[in-house]
């Protein structure tokens, strides 16, 4: 199954890639004032035949279908999916977006793939551990095991949203030693600290399970963690909600092999 996924996401950013290139885009805005392109609807088209070939008998939750109101019931074991993840960097041509595909069973991302179709990379993260492949002429080489890094001691390099950016997370970031502070776009961050290229990456503002699903196994298998602001684990699968619609995340932190809420204790 795994090598079906990463063909499935790799299939996809060559037709996201496609699209990339032309002129017009097809880009609209949904309902909820985020903006989509045609790039995101064949890009999950393609995933989603990919899924129903190689795991039919696991429901999916694709970020599209859902905003077309198709949101199939779940049980233990489900995939997420983001077809095209920040939009934003796509529509802005910085090449910050990524394909995601991962799988849930009992609320934890267990695989997890990611693409990054303008960098030619290809993130997997499963029992087996993380690992990293080039793309080059359709073909992935040099797959290497990778692994967060210990937190230096000349100060932390953190990853932010380049397009989501908020005042709280600024206000969290200032209680750490941080000796570089890089922006970055879609679930790429989550990579950066899986392969020990970065250390922390705070959330405090919106994202859905889909944005981070795929880069949370990728980031945990490499020895890292995704923790919510009571320092817990983030959770999948989120229905039903209160104080939110479904499969809507908390705000989060991102990190390496280090404590986080220590540290931001101790500076406080």
């Amino acid at each position: 199954m795994l090598d079906a996924i990463v063909a499935a996401a790799v299939a996809a950013g060559d037709a996201i890639l496609e699209i990339y290139a032309r002129a017009d885009v097809g880009a609209s805005v949904k309902g909820d004032g985020s903006p989509v392109t045609a790039a995101d609807a064949a890009a999950e088209a393609i995933i989603l035949a990919a899924l129903a070939k190689c795991a039919s008998d696991v429901p999916v939750i694709a970020e599209e279908s859902v905003a077309e109101g198709h949101a199939p019931p779940v049980g233990a074991r489900f995939f997420l999916v983001d077809p095209l993840d920040g939009t934003k960097e796509f529509l802005s041509r910085n090449g910050d977006f990524t394909v995601n595909i991962a799988l849930i069973e009992n609320g934890v991302p267990v695989l997890g793939v990611v693409h990054t179709p303008a960098h030619g990379e290809v993130y997997v993260g499963d029992v087996d551990g993380a690992r990293r492949a080039v793309l080059k002429d359709g073909k992935l080489s040099g797959w290497t095991l990778i692994h967060t890094r210990a937190a230096p001691a000349e100060g932390l390099r953190v990853v932010a949203s380049r397009s989501h950016l908020t005042d709280e997370t600024r206000d969290f970031i200032a209680r750490f030693k941080v000796g570089d502070l890089v922006s970055a776009g879609s679930s790429l961050k989550f990579c950066r600290l899986a392969e020990g290229s970065a250390d922390l990456y705070p959330r405090l503002g919106r994202t859905m399970e889909w944005d981070t699903a795929a880069g949370d196994a990728v980031l945990r298998a490499a020895g890292g963690s995704v923790r919510t602001l009571d320092g817990k684990a983030l959770v999948y699968g989120k229905r039903g909600q209160a104080d939110d619609v479904d499969f809507a995340n908390p705000w989060f932190v991102a990190s390496g092999p280090f404590d986080p809420f220590a540290v931001a204790a101790a500076a406080a």
